[in-house]
């Protein structure tokens, strides 16, 4: 009788304990009202910050969403890619993926320091960045989603890891869902993930090579519409003017919409890493053609797909620390 009524009091806690999907196994799990009792108004205030910071210039609200991605696939969402370089840490921002790109670094300060002001010690920098992610999205007019909260911050870089884990622009197909999976997400968090790129930027030095020499054969990508692509061309010689910037989404650059998509399936994806999606694997393509056709289908997933890469090994529990300044660790 007492080992039926323990049995009937365990499954009523854990009927109402939080859930959560997250690698995270002994010291504690992610949960939006994590910050509800120890500090309120955190939510509010990145979002105040990040609505000021993207009105004062559109483009960020790309960067700060591209900055978690950057973060979560390089030993999970820990923060590390905010770390400045000292002592024994090289910073990830040398890395090849963030340099000359990787940008919003001093929104994230001026959040943390309103935070700071309201509730020392409290709000990890890991967790200002899932939520500049989140308001990124909305305020561009994408999906809305609870996040997640509890992560704590690294207390080292891997310069390494970033040059390595971060899918590229002229990675091949089976390399970037490769890279995907073994953070644990499959190809649809892939494909629905990508979708990012409706809003921000790119370099010229990221997709030149499908403008002049995609095979070696010296010729344009055939998959790229040739008239975009001389359009293209006016500003991205076959050398110089690497820092040059086009929008990645032509249609509608600045709302988060599904254009995108329909831009794929128009042969007019500005990254090789794009266009892929279509091209080169079946299950992809087909969900390139959904998320084209049903934009409220592209924005349930991207949410779904967001709230599982914030998951990606977390440090929870006494693991890491809540830096006081989000470039450097803790004296």
């Amino acid at each position: 009788m007492v080992n039926s009524i323990n049995f009937l009091l365990l499954l009523s806690l854990l009927a109402f304990a939080p859930f959560c999907h997250c690698e995270e196994k002994n010291e504690g799990y992610l949960y939006p009202q994590f910050y509800d009792s120890s500090c309120p108004r955190a939510q509010e205030i990145v979002q105040s910050v990040v609505a000021k910071a993207v009105a004062k210039e559109p483009r960020m609200a790309a960067s700060l969403l591209r900055l978690h991605f950057h973060d979560c696939f390089v030993k999970g969402c820990d923060a590390s890619v905010l770390l400045d370089s000292s002592g024994t840490i090289i910073s990830e921002k040398r890395s090849n993926p963030n340099r000359d790109s990787a940008r919003g670094f001093e929104v994230i300060d001026e959040i943390k320091s309103a935070i700071e002001k309201e509730c020392s010690h409290t709000v990890s920098c890991a967790d200002i960045l899932a939520l500049a992610a989140r308001d990124s999205t909305v305020l561009t007019g994408g999906p809305n989603w609870e996040v997640p909260l509890g992560r704590r911050d690294s207390l080292g870089a891997s310069i390494s890891g970033s040059n390595n884990n971060i899918p590229a622009p002229n990675n091949t197909f089976q390399t970037i869902l490769t890279k995907f999976k073994l953070k644990g997400l499959d190809i649809v968090d892939l494909v629905a993930l990508s979708g990012s790129h409706t809003i921000g930027d790119s370099r010229c030095t990221s997709f030149r090579q499908r403008l002049y020499n995609q095979t070696g054969n010296g010729k344009a990508d055939f998959t790229l519409d040739q008239q975009y692509a001389a359009e293209l061309r006016t500003s991205c010689p076959r050398s110089g003017g690497d820092q040059n910037l086009f929008v990645l989404d032509f249609v509608t650059p600045l709302k988060f919409d599904n254009f995108y998509y329909k831009n794929l399936l128009a042969n007019k994806g500005l990254l090789s890493s794009d266009e892929i999606l279509l091209t080169k694997n079946q299950e992809s393509a087909d969900l390139v053609r959904k998320y084209a056709e049903r934009n409220d289908l592209f924005f349930e997933q991207f949410a779904k797909s967001m709230v599982k890469m914030g998951n990606i090994t977390p440090l929870t529990g006494s693991r890491g620390e809540i830096r006081k300044n989000c470039r450097k660790i803790n004296k």
